[in-house]
């Protein structure tokens, strides 16, 4: 078994098995509590350029299998676990974590203790990091000093979004479904309830979403910083009010930002599917899936048209706003789960009443 090196910008070396493809790697260092879940992970593009840490000790023990990725082509850096399972055993099994990883090219590491990874992040917060080729001797001072050098690039919503506009077709409600990159979850969940869905790329223009004449437009997930996606945050500011809205975590935050609120980043993120969210208008508390790095600033709503809906229970940040004038409302977390609990899975419904509660007349008037 070759070994393999996973160095941080902060000095700390942990080594441990190389598993997934033989070749190097470079990116942010997170970590994901989700217990179960690890293909979803591995191929949600909100992960972009990010070395994911799985914090659940047992990984790959019931394989890969067809249907539960959330896109074509994962996106992360590399995937570090503590036990590789070698021999999965599940009745949708159809190949093990380590062939599907290198199959895609992704290195990954195990055998390491991440239980001290995951403190370390939550200590310093999300950090740079390397990992080495499998079984290929390194100079730890010349990675360091790269590390805390390079500028990683912040251009991830433009390599996760479709470069074309597509139809998911549906005899329902009109839906133009703005893909920042997009999990399948959230398509998946439209087509349940028989939505026409368009899904057009980051940088489309109000003007060519609006030709698609939809009945709501969908803003969706996607990675990194909302403030490096200036065009989006500009087209979501002509689209409020034309027809209904709903983000989902970057489209949260983009919405936000059109609306006059602020971003920051947070420490370490929120990253698992046992996160406690409570719904300020019902006082009930669910559990979401949740993967970002970044959220709105409350303390500056005040003075915009939003309010909040939701808060974290864990660090009281905000989950959820509503625009006071204009039927649109976002959440941070994810309601198609995958991987996850469905508890806020309503929330699709919702966005189909404020659909059909909005004529084509009211729709007509703000066009």
């Amino acid at each position: 078994m070759l070994k393999r090196k996973l160095i941080l910008e902060s000095g700390e070396v942990f080594e441990g098995i190389a598993f997934g493809s033989e070749t190097e790697s470079a990116g942010e260092v997170v970590f994901t509590t989700g217990m179960t879940g690890y293909q979803e992970t591995i191929s949600d593009p909100s992960f972009c350029g990010q070395i994911v840490t799985m914090t659940y000790p047992l990984i790959g023990n019931y394989g890969i299998n067809r249907d539960d990725f959330e896109a074509i082509s994962p996106a992360i850096k590399g995937f570090v676990i503590h036990e590789l399972a070698t021999v999965p055993s599940n009745f949708r099994n159809e190949g093990t974590l380590d062939e599907y990883l290198k199959m895609k090219g992704i290195p990954g590491i195990q055998g390491i203790d991440t239980r001290k990874l995951t403190r370390l992040i939550r200590k310093e917060g999300a950090v740079k990091g390397y990992l080495s080729k499998a079984g290929e001797e390194i100079n730890l001072e010349e990675i360091i000093e790269w590390l805390n050098a390079v500028k990683f690039p912040t251009n991830q919503v433009a390599q996760v979004s479709t470069q074309k506009a597509y139809p998911s077709p549906g005899r329902g409600k009109r839906v133009v479904l703005i893909d920042f990159g997009m999990k399948h979850g959230i398509l998946r969940e439209l087509n349940k309830r028989d939505c026409d869905v368009i899904v057009v790329p980051y940088n489309s223009s109000a003007e060519e979403i609006m030709t698609y004449q939809p009945d709501g437009i969908m803003l969706s997930n996607g990675p990194g910083d909302p403030m490096d996606v200036p065009e989006a945050i500009e087209t979501i500011k002509v689209l409020i009010g034309k027809v209904p809205m709903f983000g989902i975590c970057l489209g949260h935050q983009l919405f936000g930002l059109a609306s006059g609120a602020k971003s920051f980043k947070l420490k370490f993120g929120h990253r698992g599917a046992n996160h406690p969210v409570k719904d300020l208008r019902t006082g009930r508390t669910e559990l979401t899936s949740q993967n970002h790095g970044f959220a709105i600033d409350m303390d500056s709503l005040q003075g915009t048209d939003l309010e909040v809906t939701h808060i974290a229970l864990n660090d009281g940040t905000c989950e959820g706003m509503r625009h006071k004038k204009h039927p649109v409302f976002t959440v941070q977390y994810h309601p198609e789960a995958s991987p996850g609990p469905e508890d806020p899975n309503h929330l699709f419904d919702e966005f189909i009443e404020l659909m059909n509660n909005s004529t084509r007349e009211e729709q007509l008037q703000h066009a």
